[in-house]
């Protein structure tokens, strides 16, 4: 028998043995990390897929059919004006206001038509880090000082990072230029300012559709919410007479998913998201048997999500796993990180960093973590690091980013994102 050959497939089937051999089920701790894990994959699912990684899919395969090539590489690729790609890189979170998965099929989208590797990381950075209701509460929850230096330091982050990928990388970066004279201007299927009201209706939907209700209710951001759902329907009727108007889909086939959309918003008006799994369901089977544009976009939104959500799932289990769900432990006592962050020393800050990269953050969700861990003694140092870490990266997030970009590039973002958190925690720390 050729052992060279077999060895690996034995070290394999040896060690998946021993995981199960030692595995401590019945254990009070391990069994507790399993149901946190299981728990937090279902609140994923129910809080996240189809309100924000759904849109999130369409979006990106709108990128990668509506958009061309030369378009996106001109505006945001490695030969762009820095000032322009960084800039609008670097303010996208304001907008977006998504959480660290929700963004990944958007990084994705732009990255694979030909974005440069520095405004893409921007981009990826900056789109869960600098939410402006995110920021405006970390005011006036954990103190204006900490809002501030949260919002300074989430730009500055995004564009450093953004360069620093670039000047790492640079020698791709010039590849990429070069086939640039390569994709000369296509006659476009419909003017510029029609593709960009499609992908601003669709941006809004998915931010509307996510808006967070505000811990005080009151207020223009509470008004929001309170007629979130009215908008985001407004929106819905908006994207589907572009879709008619523009991109010449049969308006018959939109009463599919039009019909039971309103059907449950008039008898459940109370389950909202009834009507937007109706519309997700009946859009997809539409536009999955059109032979035009519209089917194309459909495809390439599926092909995101076949990559994306295996691995964002996976991520997920492992996660609350090893750190159970905000407010609950995994199998890492909690106990152990508010012991480790209770001062502004180097080792505190860095551990605040690298807990909060790989924890998954919802939108919002770190700011009462984050009360409940300075309420336990965590230093004012480690709490900026955790803000600027946290909402930005988690191990889902990680995960996919590999697949898209590679092993060694995602080594580098989230060792920028993990260094340049820490200083600033640091300085933050030593000044306040």
């Amino acid at each position: 028998m050729p052992w060279k050959k077999e060895f690996k497939p034995l070290i394999v089937i040896t060690g998946i043995f021993l995981l199960f051999f030692f595995l401590p089920a019945g254990t009070g701790r391990f069994d507790n990390a399993v149901s946190e894990a299981l728990q937090l994959a279902k609140w994923y699912a129910r809080e996240h897929v189809i309100l924000c990684l759904v849109p999130a899919f369409f979006i990106a395969g709108g990128i990668s059919v509506f958009l061309s090539q030369a378009s996106v590489m001109k505006y945001l690729g490695a030969g762009a004006s820095k000032i322009f790609a960084y800039g609008v890189a670097s303010v996208s979170g304001s907008v977006l206001a998504v959480c660290s998965c929700t963004v990944l099929p958007l990084f994705a989208g732009i990255y694979r038509m030909g974005a440069g590797i520095g405004p893409a990381s921007a981009f990826l950075y900056s789109g869960p880090a600098i939410n402006i209701l995110a920021i405006i509460l970390t005011g006036r929850v954990l103190g204006i000082q900490l809002g501030m230096a949260r919002a300074v330091s989430a730009v500055l982050f995004s564009i450093v990072i953004g360069l620093l990928m670039h000047l790492f990388f640079r020698k791709e970066e010039q590849e990429k230029i070069a086939p640039l004279a390569a994709f000369p201007d296509q006659d476009a299927a419909r003017p510029l300012w029609k593709t960009a009201v499609y992908f601003m209706t669709m941006i809004l939907i998915l931010v509307f559709a996510n808006w967070a209700k505000p811990p005080v209710e009151s207020g223009i951001w509470y008004n929001f919410y309170l007629v979130k759902w009215l908008i985001t329907g407004s929106l819905a009727l908006l994207l589907a007479i572009e879709l008619v108007v523009w991109f010449k889909l049969k308006w018959w086939k939109l009463l599919i998913p039009g019909v039971p959309a309103l059907a449950f918003a008039l008898l459940v008006p109370h389950e909202p998201l009834l009507s937007f799994s109706a519309v997700i369901i009946g859009l997809s089977f539409v536009l999955s048997r059109d032979k035009t544009e519209s089917g194309e976009w459909f495809a390439s939104s599926w092909g995101f999500a076949k990559q994306i959500l295996p691995l964002l799932f996976f991520g997920v289990l492992l996660a609350g796993l090893l750190l159970g769900r905000p407010g609950n432990e995994g199998l890492i006592p909690s106990s152990w990180i508010s012991m480790a962050v209770g001062s502004n020393s180097l080792l505190s800050v860095m551990f605040a960093s690298v807990v909060g990269a790989f924890m998954y953050f919802a939108t919002l969700t770190e700011i009462p973590i984050l009360q409940g861990l300075v309420g336990n003694g965590m230093a004012d140092g480690p709490a900026l690091a955790l803000l600027l870490s946290g909402p930005a990266l988690s191990l889902p997030n990680m995960l996919v980013i590999r697949s898209v970009i590679g092993t060694k590039k995602t080594v580098v973002f989230v060792g920028l994102v993990i260094v340049m958190a820490t200083i600033a925690g640091m300085l933050y720390g030593m000044l306040f």
